[in-house]
């Protein structure tokens, strides 16, 4: 096993173990350190980029839409995704998979009414 097959283990271990719980504050986290600010701020980035459609399922009472990782590096763009992943200490891909499996449920937890509620990190 290569020293590449080994850190995409153990990368995927990380991401892997990190309970639903812990993901807003990792996304948080990692948001406050792009030109986004926070959740509000990559909501507003996602809708902007033609991701309305996902967002506003993340925001109502019904069914989550996915987002792939694809999406999300085109609406983010390449700059906002690699301060996301430095921030994560992981591969951009890593990153990109993390937050498409994890921004639907983050955004419907922090938005009960319909709109995101600020809450301290």
């Amino acid at each position: 096993m290569g020293i590449l097959d080994q850190l995409s283990g153990s990368l995927k271990s990380i991401f892997g173990s990190m309970a639903s719980a812990e993901a807003p504050a990792l996304i948080a986290a990692a948001l406050a350190k792009t030109n986004m600010g926070d959740l509000q701020g990559l909501v507003n980035q996602l809708q902007q980029s033609g991701l309305t459609d996902q967002v506003k399922s993340w925001l109502s009472n019904g069914a989550n839409m996915s987002v792939t990782p694809d999406q999300i590096r085109a609406a983010l763009g390449s700059e906002q995704v690699k301060q996301i992943a430095e921030h994560f200490g992981v591969p951009v891909d890593g990153a990109l998979k993390f937050l498409a499996e994890n921004l639907p449920s983050v955004v419907d937890q922090a938005s009960p009414n319909g709109t995101i509620q600020n809450s301290p990190v």
